[in-house]
């Protein structure tokens, strides 16, 4: 079996999660003060970088980031080009941790229109879906917000989710199509029906050929995404944390048994920069254990 088999196989059916360390320039500060790094100890844009890779690296090199509980990683389109122990971070991720790489695409988001936030121009996007296939990357991700349950704005998140997802998919990789619907929205169940339908629509439009994967928000209504899941053109459904914290959004998923997690600030949650090792990488396991008993459940 060739080694785009085993990622197709391990995404498809793996039992486990998606760790999403794919902070980018908006999320870094805040993911660093919640570390503990405040803003102070770095003046340059490329010194705060260097500080969230530091974070990264040590995530992945903790003892229980491996492929028994992690399945796949969500990179930001920077760290593609650091290391980890002289390998680049996407080889390393797949041969020293079994754990499949995806890559963040999306340059942020556009202002507020009917309730919802279409992603920004990606300009270059085929040369750096190219780069990334030949660097091993599996698939990507790539996030758009819906703040109410607004049905001009939901199909316009999602029509552009996938005009951008069949670009993914003719450069070789499986997109990760992210409509996060907002936590604190006062119409977030009603949103979630009115976009699970419009994704059920756009998902019968693909052709055979053509495989997404799912990141959504953790649905009030449990089991609303299950017929999503069971398409045959949806290779997985993944959820995201949204802001909950990890007992919450762990408790959350459970009830959804067709979804596994792709949380980033769940995971991270209770982590500091000035911590031992050993308490690190204790407080990380905790954090995967939860993770991956919820998304197994």
């Amino acid at each position: 079996m060739s080694d785009l088999d085993k990622k197709r196989a391990q995404m498809a059916t793996g039992a486990g999660f998606i760790a999403a360390l794919d902070q980018s320039g908006g999320s870094t500060p805040k993911a660093l003060g919640l570390y503990g790094v405040d803003a102070s100890v770095f003046d340059t844009e490329d010194e705060m970088f260097a500080e969230i890779q530091k974070m990264r690296e040590r995530i992945i090199l903790a003892p229980d980031f491996d492929q028994s509980k992690v399945i796949g990683a969500i990179l930001f389109e920077r760290t593609l080009a650091e290391q980890i122990k002289g390998k680049a971070v996407a080889d390393y991720l797949w041969d020293d941790c079994g754990v499949v790489p995806f890559l963040k695409i999306d340059k942020g988001l556009e202002d507020i229109v009917d309730d919802c936030q279409v992603m920004k121009p990606m300009p270059g996007l085929e040369d750096v879906l190219a780069s990334a296939a030949q660097g091993g990357v599996f698939g990507t991700k790539e996030r758009s917000v819906i703040h109410a349950a607004n049905a001009a704005g939901i199909e316009a998140v999602v029509a552009q989710q996938f005009d951008v997802a069949r670009v993914v998919i003719a450069a070789g990789l499986v997109p990760i199509v992210e409509p996060e619907v907002n936590i604190n929205s006062d119409s977030k169940a009603e949103a979630e029906v009115i976009l699970k339908e419009a994704l059920m629509a756009h998902v019968g439009r693909l052709n055979a050929d053509q495989n997404v994967m799912l990141k959504l928000t953790i649905p009030e209504m449990p089991g609303l995404y299950d017929e999503l899941a069971d398409h045959p053109r949806v290779m997985r459904v993944v959820a995201l944390s949204g802001g909950y914290s990890t007992d919450e959004a762990c408790a959350r998923l459970s009830e959804n048994s067709k979804m596994i997690a792709s949380f980033s600030r769940a995971l991270t949650e209770g982590l500091q920069r000035d911590m031992a090792d050993a308490d690190f990488d204790a407080a990380l396991g905790q954090n995967i254990g939860k993770i991956y008993q919820a998304s197994v459940a």
